[in-house]
């Protein structure tokens, strides 16, 4: 094998993983070794995990390199990364709470990956702090695929034993088998609430305690949703009658009291009962709270953390104002040539009439020269004004946007590169 194993990273049911180094290029990578059994052969969670990851290729979700397959054992070569979000808020956070930088970056980070995998018609459905990668750069991945399923229309009728039980959607906990990308939004919402307080928000015991869990927060639903919830989740009849205590909602602000309004807003769209109303991993991401502002003051990371790089959050009207910028710039060069071509040919216009005088013109032709010269130069001047205008606009932009993170996290980041990487753009992958 062309990889080396340099320690043991964990051990699963179905695999042990092991961090690797690369003998041709010494580059540190993830080894999942999974044992094959002579008689089972290849586990199908395998066999799902390679094809769905070979195809879903974007910067939030952790790269596949390559795949070894041999007798007596399956071996994953992935992208490697120091540690997994619950270890990362273990160590950074104020007992497991992350600040309120980190929080609104992973949870942008989360939801890019989550709506690439559901364009791609991939639902992950085993998202939770551990299944999420976080390397050096503070880049988040999804990770682990094994539960994956990728899904169609009309919808498939899938296993009701998928998420881990904190994370499972109140559909699914209630026996729904028709479920879509709903159940990873809602795990979404409780990864979110969790990176907030830095304890799951939702911890219940079984499926129903976990339902009841739920329902002492986000409050009962009414007979006519749950009759809903039952018939478009083709729920097993002994379930769908079942009768639920009258619980009423509990304010998100009352349970997450350190949440800014945008981020209970936005949990708020996640965490709906109804699977219908849950918002789409697409919509969240343009949100007020990611095209909004942090207020200044809040607490930074701890020191020595390992946080978030810079990004510039989408904004719904930066491509407009940016045009508009741009054309107000070229009107002004414009008009700065004009007036100074108009001044160059002063001397050539009639004293009484103002009109120029074809016949001075015919007999200097010199000064037209130097009038279509001087307008040429009035020219060159103007755009040169307007591109070192554009070029210090955007250096104050980059100044002020430096200057609102180092005030938002309470320090500088230490070891990351400020500018805000290409592949979170809006709409990029």
């Amino acid at each position: 094998m062309n990889y080396v194993q340099v320690e043991k990273l964990g051990e699963g049911t179905y695999a042990t993983v092991y961090k690797g180094r690369s003998r041709a290029t010494n580059e540190i990578v993830a080894l999942k070794e999974i044992h094959l059994d002579a008689e089972e052969g290849t586990p199908s969670t395998a066999i799902r995990e390679i094809s769905l990851m070979k195809e879903l290729k974007h910067v939030n979700i952790v790269r596949l390199y390559d795949v070894i397959h041999t007798e007596t054992k399956l071996v994953l070569i992935f992208e490697y990364c120091d540690r997994d979000l619950k270890k990362y808020m273990d160590l950074n956070g104020d007992r497991g709470a992350l600040d309120p930088v980190t929080v609104r970056s992973f949870m942008y980070q989360l939801l890019k990956g989550t709506a690439f995998c559901h364009e791609n018609r991939v639902l992950h459905r085993d998202l939770k702090p551990q299944n999420l990668l976080i390397n050096r750069k503070g880049e988040l991945k999804l990770g682990d695929f094994g539960l994956a399923r990728a899904f169609g229309v009309p919808v498939n009728t899938f296993s009701n034993e998928v998420v881990t039980l904190w994370y499972r959607a109140p559909d699914v906990l209630m026996g729904s088998r028709t479920y879509s990308t709903s159940i990873d939004i809602w795990s979404c919402g409780c990864i979110f609430a969790e990176m907030i307080s830095g304890v799951p928000i939702f911890r219940g015991r079984d499926n129903q305690d976990q339902l009841l869990h739920i329902m002492r927060i986000v409050g009962t639903p009414d007979e006519r949703t749950l009759r809903k919830i039952a018939t478009e989740g083709q729920i097993d009849p002994a379930n769908a009658n079942k009768q639920y205590p009258r619980y009423p909602k509990i304010p998100f602000s009352q349970v997450l009291p350190k949440a800014s309004p945008q981020a209970l807003d936005l949990l708020e769209r996640l965490l709906q009962f109804d699977p219908s109303k849950r918002i789409t991993a697409a919509e969240a991401l343009s949100h007020p709270y990611f095209t909004g502002s942090i207020p200044f003051g809040l607490p930074g990371p701890v020191p020595g953390s390992m946080g978030p790089p810079a990004y510039n959050y989408p904004h719904p009207h930066s491509h407009q104002q940016q045009q508009m910028q741009h054309q107000q710039q070229q009107q002004q060069a414009q008009a700065q040539a004009h007036a100074a071509y108009v001044q160059a040919q002063g001397g050539m216009m009639h004293p009484q009439h103002g009109q120029t005088s074809a016949f001075a013109a015919q007999q200097d032709p010199v000064r037209l020269a130097q009038a279509q010269q001087a307008q040429a130069q009035a020219q060159a001047q103007a755009q040169a004004q307007a591109q070192a205008q554009a070029h210090a606009q955007a250096q104050a932009m980059a100044m002020a946007q430096a200057q609102a993170q180092a005030q938002g996290q309470g320090q500088p980041m230490m070891g990351y590169a400020p500018p805000y990487p290409q592949q979170y753009a809006t709409g990029g992958r």
